[in-house]
């Protein structure tokens, strides 16, 4: 896939600034350059530390040194990950079935069991272990609580006092079952709506080391759901630290490895170097450059870092490295990339197909749809190593001449004749090669709609597709919202970078 991208996509950035006053952190991250810009300056006194991100040779670091690393970049994609994905939710571990790891913890959770069984079945029972196992629920439970549930936690705290209870094992008066019951009744009350029919479950349970196990194993998803749910209260704070957080991580990193800011750098150059290339000297002032009074035209900052962002839709990732800033978004990337590609391959074949259609089926906005969604179930493996384009647009090609004979008999018209039908295959089958000229137009314009939402970046009304993308529009608009938040999100904790990098490099320009 080619690196460089057509050069006459980018003639909307810089065109939309925001005149709006400064807005929240959640607005700028879907606000307009100017907006973000304003947000990034307000809110960074961690700009003052970082002049001038500069490389230098590797040091040698201790192995203490990159633990301490490891856990910060640890910690930092961990947070991130958090603010970015609004679904983000914490699973519980699963093992493989036959990995060593299970096999170890089957082998040690059994012969507890085992030990357990044996105690309570002594004459008279030992209860030792089960009493820790009762203290472990007690904490467990006490954990649930908020800081209000003061009735709950005095029913806890009075009904599984473990003094009490080694008391009535000591002198025989012990009811296992009746905790039990407390237990699981608590348990009901804690847990959330989703977990009702497995505690519900606990009741038909009566021999005690299966209850056990059984409670233990609904508590380890409870406290998977109060993560989750811990998880959902504070993302709205942590989004509003985040940025200097991971601001601060970074440059912590940066310390340790001065030279982690190269492949940023030469990301960077590269945007520049396309930008300012003669080819392209005519388009500068549409694209946010303005032509200045040097020797050449001068290039916004702002439109370079757009462009370079941009860049990451065409990516070589399986020769090129990844620039450190957009690392822990890599997947994200590259799944924006296949989607974009399969747009291009969606939206050139309805392009190809309204072209030979008769007008009146063009038209037909349920027809339309109908074919798109033909079409975006066959091209839905995309993404697997193997898909080969070249039969599923074999398919697409059969099933689409169907689809336009059908509509046209429905509409009283000819059906496609058979050199009609020859010729749209093929021309539905040429779209499987990158050159192909209506795969690049259609990926022409999706790369100028990109730059312009980037530009004016999720601002009502929204961008217009370019002619002929109406069809896609919905997912184009859909892959763009996301694209642009998170490029936004990147530039509010990164920019002091980018502007350090970018100056020198534009006074070289």
């Amino acid at each position: 896939m080619s690196e460089n991208l057509d050069k006459s996509n980018i003639n909307e950035a810089g065109k939309s600034k925001s005149s709006d006053s400064e807005r929240g952190l959640e607005d700028a991250v879907e606000g307009s350059d100017e907006a973000l810009q304003e947000t990034i300056k307000s809110g960074s006194p961690s700009t003052q530390r970082v002049q001038r991100p500069h490389s230098s040779p590797p040091r040698f670091v201790t192995v203490e040194e990159l633990l301490e690393t490891a856990k910060g970049v640890t910690n930092m994609a961990l947070a991130h990950e958090i603010v970015i994905n609004g679904d983000f939710q914490i699973k519980p571990v699963e093992l493989p079935e036959d990995s060593l790891e299970k096999r170890v913890k089957d082998i040690v959770h059994k012969a507890f069991w085992d030990c357990l069984s044996v105690q309570l079945s002594e004459v008279p029972p030992t209860y030792d272990r089960a009493i820790k196992l009762v203290g472990e629920i007690k904490e467990t439970l006490l954990s649930f609580l908020l800081p209000g549930h003061t009735r709950l936690r005095n029913q806890i705290t009075e009904v599984l006092d473990l003094d009490l209870i080694k008391q009535e094992a000591e002198n025989g008066a012990l009811d296992i079952s009746k905790l039990a019951e407390f237990i699981i009744g608590m348990m009901g009350t804690l847990c959330a709506p989703v977990r009702d029919e497995e505690v519900k479950r606990l009741k038909d349970v009566k021999e005690i080391v299966p209850l056990f196990r059984a409670i233990f194993s609904v508590l380890d998803l409870m406290k998977v759901d109060m993560a989750n749910f811990a998880v959902s209260s504070i993302r709205p704070h942590l989004m509003q630290q985040s940025v200097e957080y991971e601001r601060k991580q970074f440059q912590e990193f940066l310390e340790k490895q001065p030279n982690s800011l190269d492949f940023v750098t030469q990301w960077l150059q590269e945007a520049t170097d396309d930008l300012m290339n003669q080819k392209y000297k005519n388009a500068l002032p549409a694209a946010g450059g303005a032509a200045g009074s040097g020797d050449g035209p001068r290039l916004d900052p702002m439109a370079v870092q757009n462009y370079a962002y941009l860049k990451l839709l065409k990516w070589d990732h399986l020769h090129r490295p990844f620039p450190e800033t957009v690392l822990m978004d890599h997947s994200r990337f590259q799944e924006f990339q296949l989607q974009l590609e399969q747009l291009t391959v969606l939206g050139a074949v309805l392009l190809i197909t309204f072209s030979m259609a008769a007008p009146g089926i063009a038209s037909r906005a349920d027809f339309a749809e109908k074919l798109k969604m033909i079409v975006k179930i066959l091209l839905t493996d995309t993404h697997l190593p193997s898909f080969h384009l070249e039969d599923a647009l074999t398919a697409v090609g059969e099933k689409v001449c169907l689809e336009v004979s059908s509509c046209l008999s429905l509409c009283g018209l000819s059906p496609l004749t058979t050199d009609k039908e020859a010729v749209l295959k093929g021309q539905i089958q040429a779209v499987a090669s990158p050159d192909n000229p209506i795969r690049r137009i259609v990926d022409s314009r999706i790369l100028t709609f990109l730059d312009t939402y980037l530009a004016s970046s999720h601002q009502k009304p929204s961008p217009i597709a370019p002619g002929g993308l109406g069809p896609i529009q919905k997912e184009l608009e859909a892959v763009a919202v996301k694209f642009v938040r998170l490029v936004n999100y990147n530039k509010m904790v990164f920019s002091p970078y980018y502007d350090a990098i970018l100056s020198k490099i534009l006074a070289r320009s």
